[in-house]
C-alpha cells in the first residue's frame, strides 16, 4: 500500500492530487489556475490569445509556474515526503522545443531559481503549440502525400494527418524556422517534459501519448521512420525514446527534495497524454466498458483489445497507458446541438426537454443535429433527418437519439462488444438522456462519480507502474461509478438497428 501524487497540466490548470492506496482516501489536492493565477503571462484562458492564422500557443514556463504552485499548495496540506511514486498527465499534443544544455537545466538542483528560471535561457522556441492549434493544413496534406494518403497514415499511425497532433506542428516549425529547428536538440510532449523536469533528465514518451502525434508505428509502438522523414528533418535525433507507459524513469530530482521536501526515494514513473490518463482515472482500461463524456462537445474513450484503426478515418487510436490501445472520438455538436434543440422548441428547462423526451415514442425517428461544421462525421453544419417525420414535441428525443445512434456508429470499427456504458459530463446527471444512450447501446449505463480524472490517473499509473499495486484492486477503490444502475429496453433493438442502417447510408 503506497501514497502517490498524480499531476495534471491541462489547458487551463495544473492539478495535484495525493491518494492514499491503503485507506483508499484522497489525502490532497491542489490546483493553480493559469489565467487567473499568473496574469502576468497573458494566458486569460490557459493560452496566448489572437494567433495568427489559427495558431494556438501557450508558454511552457507557465506550465512549470502552475506545476510550483500546486506543488507549495499541496505541501501545506499534505506531508510530502511521504510520497512513494509520482505520474503526470499532459494536454495531449501540445510540445516544447529545447535547445543547447537542456539537460543541464533539467538536473539542476539549486532550490534557490525556479523551474521557469532554469528552462526559459534552454527553450529552441518560445511558446509551444498545443492541441487548440489549426494552422498546419498545409503540412498535413503534405505529410499525408509524401505516406500515400491519410489512409496510409491513419493504418500507421492510429490517426489521418490531423491539424492538431504535434508531427504536423512540428513540420510547419521546422519549415517556417529552419534556423531554430536547427538548433532544436529535442522535442518533448507536455507530459514527457514535465516527467523529465521530476526526473531531472530526459524522459521517454509513453504510447500513449506519442500515438497522438502521427510519429509512432501504432502496431511496433516505437517511431516509424517513415513518418519522421516525412515530417522534418534530423526528427529522429531530436526525438527521445518512447517506453510502455509503465516504465519509472528514476527518482525524483534533487530540485524537489530541496525544494519541497520530497523523499530522494520517491519514484517517477513516466508521463502520458489527457486523454489516456483519463481512461484509467475513469476506470476503464480493459475493454468491454466504454467512456461517453457529455458537454459542449461529446467524447468516446474504450480500450481495445489489441491495435486496431478507424477504416473511415474519423476515430483515432492511442496506445493505452496499461497496453493495448484506446479509442477516441470527439463530436464536436454536443451540448452546442442540444442547447440549441431546446431553444427551438422553446422549452425553458432541462427539466422540460427531459419532459418532452418522456412524452415522445421511442426509436421512431432520429435527428443528427448539426450546429456547426462536425468531424465525426465529416459534415457541414446542417442536420440529418432517419425514420419517420419529426414534430416540434419529438424533435428532442429525435436529437439525442440521432447523436446516440451516430456514435454508436462511429464506435464500431473498435470491435469490443459494450458491456458497460459510463456516463461522465453535465448531460449524465440527466436520467433521460441516460436513457437514451443506454437504449441505442443495449447496454447497461452507470454515471461516472470520478472528479479530475486526469491527475486521478496519472496517480493510478504511478501506484501500479512504482509500487506494485493491482489496477483491478485501484479502481475499486477510487473510480466506483454513482449508484443507481439504468438497464436498456432490449425491446428498441431492431428499430435501432434500422435508424442506424439508414443513418450509414446517408453519410457513406
Amino acid at each position: 500500500m503506497a501514497i502517490v501524487l498524480g499531476l495534471d497540466l491541462s489547458t487551463q490548470s495544473a492539478t495535484a492530487l495525493v491518494l492514499d492506496t491503503k485507506s483508499g482516501k484522497q489525502l490532497a489536492m491542489a490546483r493553480a489556475a493559469f489565467g487567473p493565477d499568473f496574469p502576468e503571462r497573458g494566458h486569460p484562458e490557459g493560452f496566448i490569445p489572437g494567433g495568427y492564422n489559427n495558431e494556438v500557443h501557450a508558454s511552457p514556463l507557465l506550465w512549470l509556474d502552475g506545476l510550483e504552485l500546486a506543488l507549495g499548495c499541496l505541501g501545506v496540506s499534505t506531508d510530502l515526503s511521504k510520497i512513494e511514486a509520482v505520474s503526470v498527465s499532459g494536454q495531449q499534443h501540445g510540445s516544447v522545443y529545447l535547445g543547447a544544455d537542456y539537460l543541464a537545466a533539467f538536473a539542476d538542483g539549486n532550490p534557490q531559481t525556479s523551474l521557469a528560471e532554469k528552462i526559459k535561457p534552454v527553450l529552441s522556441r518560445e511558446t509551444s503549440p498545443i492541441w487548440m492549434d489549426s494552422s498546419t493544413a498545409q503540412e498535413c496534406a503534405e505529410i499525408a502525400a509524401a505516406l500515400g494518403g491519410n489512409q496510409a497514415v491513419c493504418d500507421l499511425t492510429g490517426s489521418v494527418a490531423t491539424p492538431r497532433f504535434t508531427g504536423p506542428q512540428i513540420r510547419r516549425f521546422a519549415k517556417n524556422n529552419p534556423a531554430l529547428w536547427a538548433k532544436t536538440e529535442r522535442v518533448h510532449l507536455v507530459s514527457s517534459f514535465m516527467a523529465s523536469i521530476l526526473a531531472g533528465k530526459d524522459v521517454a514518451i509513453d504510447t500513449g501519448d506519442g500515438a497522438g502525434m502521427n510519429l509512432m508505428d501504432i502496431r511496433k509502438g516505437d517511431w516509424s521512420p517513415a513518418a519522421l522523414q516525412a515530417t522534418a528533418p534530423d526528427l529522429a535525433k531530436k526525438l527521445p525514446s518512447i517506453s510502455p507507459g509503465s516504465t519509472v524513469a528514476g527518482s525524483i530530482s534533487k530540485y524537489f527534495v530541496a525544494r519541497y521536501g520530497f523523499s530522494t526515494t520517491c519514484r517517477v514513473v513516466i508521463g502520458t497524454g489527457d486523454n489516456p490518463s483519463s481512461l484509467v482515472g475513469m476506470g476503464a482500461s480493459r475493454p468491454g466498458k466504454i467512456v461517453i463524456s457529455l458537454g459542449t462537445s461529446d467524447t468516446l474513450f474504450a480500450a481495445i483489445g489489441g491495435i486496431r484503426t478507424d477504416a473511415a478515418g474519423l476515430g483515432h487510436a492511442f496506445g493505452n497507458p496499461l497496453g493495448g490501445s484506446m479509442s477516441l472520438i470527439c463530436v464536436r455538436n454536443g451540448s452546442l446541438a442540444r442547447e440549441a434543440i431546446r431553444r427551438e422548441c422553446g422549452l425553458k428547462s432541462w427539466d422540460d426537454f427531459s419532459a418532452a423526451i418522456d412524452k415522445s415514442p421511442a426509436a421512431q425517428s432520429a435527428i443528427l443535429p448539426m450546429e456547426v461544421d462536425e468531424i465525426t462525421p465529416r459534415h457541414s453544419a446542417g442536420r440529418i433527418t432517419l425514420g419517420k417525420n419529426v414534430s416540434k414535441e419529438s424533435l428532442p428525443r429525435a436529437a439525442v437519439e440521432g447523436q446516440a445512434l451516430s456514435m454508436r456508429l462511429h464506435s464500431r470499427w473498435v470491435g469490443t462488444p459494450t458491456t458497460q456504458l459510463l456516463l461522465t459530463g453535465g448531460a449524465s446527471n440527466n436520467s433521460s438522456i441516460a436513457q437514451i444512450f443506454a437504449d441505442v447501446f443495449g447496454a447497461p449505463v452507470l454515471r461516472l462519480a470520478v472528479s479530475d480524472s486526469a491527475a486521478l490517473g496519472a496517480a493510478l499509473r504511478a501506484a501500479e507502474a512504482a509500487c506494485g499495486e493491482k489496477m483491478d484492486y485501484l479502481e475499486s477503490l477510487f473510480c466506483a461509478p454513482a449508484p443507481g444502475v439504468i438497464h436498456p429496453n432490449r425491446a428498441l433493438r431492431s428499430a435501432y438497428d434500422a435508424l442506424e442502417i439508414e443513418l450509414a447510408q446517408k453519410l457513406f
